[in-house]
């Protein structure tokens, strides 16, 4: 793969985090006062109770991408065909089974939050989980093809898709909204663009890539390694779900809609924060799996998880203090006073989750060596402990008391545990890992201190004086952090393009 692919890659990704932003500024402001906190809360929580559907996927995805760029670093077309063909049919029955399961909780949905919403409310969320039960059924079959596209590193085709996607779907959901459309509306047209960006993907696969489909010359031998290798991705994938989505359903039985919602924009803004750091891992397993398919030794391993993980703090330190810093203001201006509880719950996320993103190109390491067992067994137990926690907690503390839960949880899980087994078991060399991003610590902690004292001292701002006071903390945080926390070769790393584009432009 040219190396341009990965690095422009890598750079649509932050265009699409930027659009996601912008949309997510302007957007969701303008949504939650069309839909109102009640709607928002019962469209939060359906959503939350179809993304269990996703479990079904089994981890195939991931499978499919690592399969597929093995059986290129070895030549194997034929190999690559018949796995495509395999996994079709394995799609197809998942989405099946989707089907009947959704349709299961859409059956019993009165059952699950009669106690805390209305006739009227539980009427839209049966509608609701109706539509988007169909939609992952359908979609099952044809998520193979982004993998494939994945796998075979043309991550410009998958981005320049994702941006149109952005802006056009965007815009017609103003619309919808504007037209008097509500929660059930929106569920459409997300329907609508999904399938259409799952069927381009088949076409470009089939048309571009050359791609084809066998249904004969089954590898029985290598669909039981896919199936352990999958297996533990799954149980991962459990735990994202428990960590994520069980949090609302809890609150959705315990609690009602209106604290939902409010939990629900934690969540929005916990999953924009990681949006930042897998924008890098996302592309490298694939070149990960091409390492240790030839053999790549430990220490190319181990500086590779230490470059990627300075990397990802540069981003993630910003956006964290910056979030402690604004977030409060900023949210009682974005969302409305009634998401102000918001603010807390999102700075636990953040704050458990810096460890665990800064590090997730280890994940990408376990996916590519085969080793997920121990990592997905972990998250598995410490998920099952969130849960009880959970329940134990929301009736009392209601969000807070899940945040509290999944806090702990992360930290002891992906900051304590699996820092230990990285060391350990995997070779990578945590220690110097820590000691480099502890010397980039200093700036983020003292800007976030100086930050709170300031903003403690200002009155209350409106929007434009928050943009205002952010674009000032970032144009003392960066200087300081590019003098004072980061290397040559990363100062290098972000000149580099701006050097190019310049030179392009003197000519």
């Amino acid at each position: 793969m040219p190396v341009s692919q990965l690095k422009a890659g890598a750079a649509l990704n932050y265009v699409i985090l930027g659009l996601n932003a912008l949309t997510g500024l302007l957007y969701t402001p303008y949504m939650l006062r069309m839909l109102g906190q009640n709607e928002f809360g019962i469209y939060t929580l359906a959503a939350s109770v179809i993304a269990y559907l996703s479990l079904l996927d089994f981890g195939l995805g991931n499978a499919v991408v690592r399969y597929t760029a093995k059986m290129r670093a070895n030549d194997d077309k034929d190999g690559q065909y018949s796995l495509f063909g395999t996994f079709t049919i394995v799609y197809s029955i998942i989405g099946a089974i989707a089907l009947i399961a959704g349709l299961f909780l859409w059956a019993n949905t009165d059952n699950m939050f009669g106690a805390t919403m209305t006739a009227n409310e539980l009427a839209q969320t049966r509608t609701i989980i109706l539509l988007m039960v169909l939609n992952v059924a359908v979609s099952f079959p044809l998520s193979i093809y982004g993998s494939i596209i994945t796998a075979y590193e043309n991550f410009i085709f998958l981005r320049v898709v994702s941006i149109i996607r952005i802006i056009v779907s965007t815009g017609v959901l103003v619309l919808i909204l504007y037209c008097g459309y509500k929660a059930i509306g929106l569920v459409v047209v997300q329907t609508i663009f999904n399938l259409a960006g799952l069927l381009i993907n088949a076409v470009y696969c089939h048309n571009r890539l050359r791609i084809k489909v066998r249904f004969n010359n089954f590898d029985w031998p290598l669909i039981r390694e896919i199936s352990v290798y999958s297996f533990w991705i799954f149980l991962g994938v459990i735990m994202d779900r428990i960590y994520w989505s069980t949090g609302q359903f809890v609150l959705g039985v315990t609690a009602g809609p209106t604290t939902v919602a409010i939990y629900g924009i934690a969540i929005t803004i916990m999953g924009i924060y990681m949006s930042y750091s897998t924008a890098i891992a996302g592309v490298l397993l694939p070149r990960i799996t091409s390492m240790v398919t030839h053999n790549a030794n430990d220490r190319e391993i181990s500086d590779l998880f230490i470059r990627t993980g300075r990397i990802q703090f540069i981003i993630m330190s910003l956006i964290l203090s910056g979030f402690i810093v604004f977030g409060a203001p900023f949210i009682r201006v974005w969302a409305g006073t009634d998401y102000a509880d918001a603010f807390p719950i999102a700075v636990i996320f953040l704050t458990a989750l810096l460890i665990p993103l800064i590090q997730n190109v280890g994940i990408t390491i376990l996916q590519a060596r085969n080793q997920m067992r121990f990592r997905s067994l972990l998250y598995v137990g410490i998920s099952i402990v969130t849960l009880g926690a959970q329940i134990i907690l929301a009736p009392r503390f209601g969000g807070m008391g899940c945040a509290w839960a999944v806090g702990a949880a992360l930290l002891l899980g992906q900051g304590l545990i699996m820092n230990i087994y990285y060391q350990r078991v995997q070779h990578i060399d945590i220690i110097k890992f820590w000691r480099e991003i502890a010397s980039m610590m200093i700036i983020p902690i003292l800007m976030t201190a100086a930050g709170l004292y300031v903003m403690h001292l200002l009155p209350t701002l409106n929007i434009s004086q928050i943009l205002i006071a952010m674009a000032m903390y970032i144009a003392v945080y960066i200087p300081l952090f590019w003098m004072f926390s980061m290397k040559a070769s990363e100062r290098d790393l972000i000149r580099a393009p701006f050097a190019k584009l310049l030179r392009k432009f003197c000519r």
